[in-house]
């Protein structure tokens, strides 16, 4: 069975690491999880038709 996950490596600039690690915490997550929540969200919205923010 293959792992529904897979590692990656991203380079990301050091206040959005901050501020992902802050709304991370605040939402009881782990920066892996969140991040990967945000990017579900964003896909989501843009396969929807809605505008960037």
């Amino acid at each position: 069975m293959k792992p529904l996950k897979q590692k990656v490596s991203i380079t990301l600039d050091e206040d959005l690491i901050i501020k992902l690690k802050e709304m991370a915490e605040e939402s009881d997550r782990s920066f892996s999880q969140y991040i990967n929540l945000v990017l579900k969200k964003y896909i989501s919205q843009k396969e929807k038709g809605k505008p960037e923010e």
